[in-house]
């Protein structure tokens, strides 16, 4: 008889697909992504940190739905004897709520917070500093994913998956080359007219606009912010058809020519259409987001030891094609692009830009004008109809 796992999903089935951060980043539509069949295959397990004493019995882990290989997750509690509990969250602000209303007793210890809110979270005290030392696989880290701006010396979080944002595009119906994201505003008026689609994200969807201008992804300056408005609204909104991020199923259905998308969810669709060879992915110029989201563990965690052992043992390179091939997305250790071409996992190329993208990649932050965001997208939707 095979035994099942030793980890509690505390979030229904039905809620779980809900909550799916794979679904999050694809308009919470779930796909699986299959690129690389788990099936017969054994899990590797990554070596625990030495820490004072044994590790607790428990762990309680709350993140976003579905964001986890569970074959991983039971690799770690037969290594250790600890068991897993697991609660579902459906967004930051969920998250951040949680813990700010319990105060350093909510239960949990470790979270996964998006990098942009790591700040909110320092700020009042809901996160706690991690003991590097317990988690010495932070040495394959790769330093295109450490020192950001939300942690600038990982005292507090440490990358659990990241990505980043463009466009795919059907070649049969846009022959010219595409390389930036005045390419996009002009195709949306021009030959995508009507079959454009737009993610539903106020910061991705003003990015379009203000990258092409050439100012900050984040800027807070009204003026700017005020001509990204003009963009969206005169030239793009009127010429979209729908808000969407399960860029897989609008490539599929083929009523879309151009699609914002981030790109392991371009890639899904690329594996999943008929015709692959007719769509192209771009990583435009000159920027887009480069959003991460990470280990932390909960102020008040009642297990840190348990916590550590649990968050080295997910970045290890034992384990990192399994994250991949089950979220889709590389979880920023160093060498995982030649494990997953030795894997031979399909177009890498999708989710592996190349270093000159990478440097040229602006993170997401939350900001006062926030709000202008918010209203430039309604304005937005209404102006398309959706």
């Amino acid at each position: 008889m095979e035994r099942r796992p030793d980890v509690r999903f505390l979030a229904p089935r039905t809620a779980a697909a809900r909550l799916s951060r794979r679904a999050v980043l694809a308009g919470f539509g779930v796909v699986g992504l299959g690129a690389l069949s788990a099936c017969g295959r054994t899990t590797k397990m990554a070596a625990s940190p030495a820490v004072d004493g044994e590790l607790e019995s428990k762990l309680n882990l709350y993140t976003w739905g579905d964001y986890d290989n569970p074959e991983l997750i039971d690799a770690f509690r037969n290594q250790n004897d600890v068991l897993v509990q697991v609660d579902a969250y459906g967004s930051n602000e969920e998250l951040i709520a949680k813990l700010a209303t319990s105060r350093g007793t909510s239960g949990y210890d470790v979270v996964v917070p998006t990098g942009s809110n790591i700040p909110q979270m320092l700020e009042h005290k809901l996160l706690q500093e991690l003991d590097l030392e317990l988690i010495p696989n932070f040495t394959h880290m790769d330093p295109n994913f450490t020192h950001q701006y939300f942690d600038p010396e990982n005292r507090y979080s440490i990358c659990k998956a990241w990505g980043t944002t463009g466009y795919v595009y059907n070649t049969t119906k846009i022959s010219r080359e595409m390389t930036s994201w005045q390419d996009f505003i002009d195709a949306a008026q021009d030959e995508a007219a009507g079959t454009t689609s737009l993610l539903e994200d106020p910061w991705e969807v003003s990015a379009i606009a203000l990258a092409s201008l050439g100012y900050s992804l984040n800027t807070e300056d009204e003026e700017e912010l005020e001509e990204a408005r003009s963009i969206i609204l005169e030239q793009v909104a009127p010429n979209t058809k729908a808000y969407i991020g399960n860029v897989a199923t609008g490539m599929i259905q083929g009523s879309f020519t151009l699609l914002q998308a981030f790109n392991g969810d371009a890639r899904q669709g690329m594996s999943e259409v008929a015709d692959p060879e007719n769509w192209k992915f771009v990583f435009p110029t000159p920027t887009a987001n480069l959003w991460m989201d990470n280990w932390t563990i909960a102020t008040g965690a009642p297990h840190p030891d348990a916590a550590h052992a649990f968050i080295n043992h997910m970045i290890s390179p034992d384990t990192a094609i399994e994250q991949l091939d089950y979220i889709g997305y590389p979880i920023g250790i160093k060498g995982l692009q030649e494990q997953a071409q030795q894997a031979d996992l399909s177009l890498p190329e999708l989710i592996f830009p190349t270093q000159e993208v990478l440097d040229r990649l602006e993170a997401s932050k939350k900001t006062p004008a926030d709000q202008i965001r918010t209203d430039i997208f309604a304005d937005a939707q209404a102006r398309s109809g959706a």
